[in-house]
């Protein structure tokens, strides 16, 4: 089998060296250890930034900031993976699954949820799947969660997993509700610097779009602007206490679809804090109600409620949305067995 070739001065524009293609589909046979090692390497350069884009998932309540993460579009991973295997060197399939319509609890709309899954191979690597979800009543349902599954399932490899090391940061916006500025990729989180031995720091920080000036307003300013409010801290001490009443999957899931960080220190709007902190109210509020209405109908009646809207644990259960839709079906079995 040939051996991975690589040029060090040669690097395609979204961050990955040029390899002499032998894909693993032409030999029908395994890698050897050492060669999925490299070309594990390899999946896990940064794309260049040019090919990193950024969504706003938070806003101030005056509307004026907004917290941006960074992604990357599905061509960057399909790039990445034609580069290093050849079109005929990996493959992809999706399955797609539909839920039971019922009432979201953030807006009361009645609607359901596309889940999509995708089950990524690289020949003579191996394979990983991972599902994306959707709610159906946006037009672009089936391409969201599509595109959600076959990154998390890139990521299983290393592919773009970088991402998930930085965390959201707080930037200007627009009249139009756009950055202003968008943060500025340097270091670890570019092809040069991860293969220089460059990697994340412990909470994924990154530059800003002006780090000079960022770094001179923060060594000028006061140390009473670079602390913690007392109201922020008590928010913060609030959210942390919930994690054990809560469980580790209810938390974590609270934490990254409403602020997109893993720690509540790690969120520096006010509003975005008060947000997190009255979702896991709610969820206290609904995990009390799920209780009581287990102890009414029983293990047997709740386990076979569970199945029915596929549903393996509470444990397991990460939103709002399904602890809702499972406190209603328990507690609408409760209203049955009473009449």
């Amino acid at each position: 089998m040939t051996a991975l070739k690589k040029n060090p001065a040669s690097v395609r524009p979204n961050g990955i060296a040029k390899f002499a293609p032998e894909s693993p589909a032409s030999s029908g046979s395994r890698f050897n250890l050492d060669k999925v090692r490299a070309f594990v390497a390899e999946l896990e350069v940064p794309f260049s930034p040019s090919v990193v884009e950024w969504r706003v998932v938070n806003v101030s309540e005056d509307r004026s900031r907004g917290q941006v993460i960074p992604y990357a579009d599905q061509r960057a991973y399909t790039d990445r993976l034609n580069e290093l295997f050849t079109p005929a060197g990996w493959t992809r399939k999706y399955t797609v699954h539909t839920s039971a319509t019922f009432e979201r609890s953030r807006d009361n709309k009645v609607a359901a949820k596309v889940f999509v899954t995708c089950d990524l191979t690289i020949h003579g690597i191996g394979s990983h799947s991972a599902t994306g979800e959707e709610w159906t009543d946006n037009e672009n349902a089936g391409t969201s969660a599509e595109a959600q599954a076959f990154k998390r399932a890139c990521s299983c490899f290393g592919l773009g997993r970088y991402l998930y090391n930085l965390s959201g940061v707080w930037v200007d916006l627009n009249e139009h509700g756009h950055p202003a500025e968008t943060p500025h990729l340097g270091g670890w989180a570019t092809p040069e610097g991860w293969r220089k031995g460059l990697r994340p720091l412990p909470h994924g920080e990154f530059e800003t779009a002006k780090p000079a000036a960022a770094a001179k307003k923060k060594k000028n300013s006061r140390p009473e602007e670079q602390s913690i409010s007392p109201e922020d801290r008590r928010l913060i001490q609030q959210i942390e206490a919930m994690a054990e009443l809560l469980g580790k999957a209810m938390y974590r899931g609270l934490l990254k679809t409403i602020a997109r960080v893993w720690r509540p220190s790690e969120i520096h709007d006010r509003a975005v804090l008060e947000k997190v902190s009255a979702a896991m109210q709610s969820a206290a509020q609904g995990l009390r109600r799920l209780e009581a209405a287990q102890e009414r109908i029983g293990p047997e009646a709740t386990k076979a409620l569970m199945n029915s809207l596929h549903i393996r644990s509470v444990a397991q259960v990460d939103n709002l949305e399904t602890l809702q839709q499972l406190v209603q079906a328990l507690e609408e079995n409760v209203d049955e067995a009473s009449a």
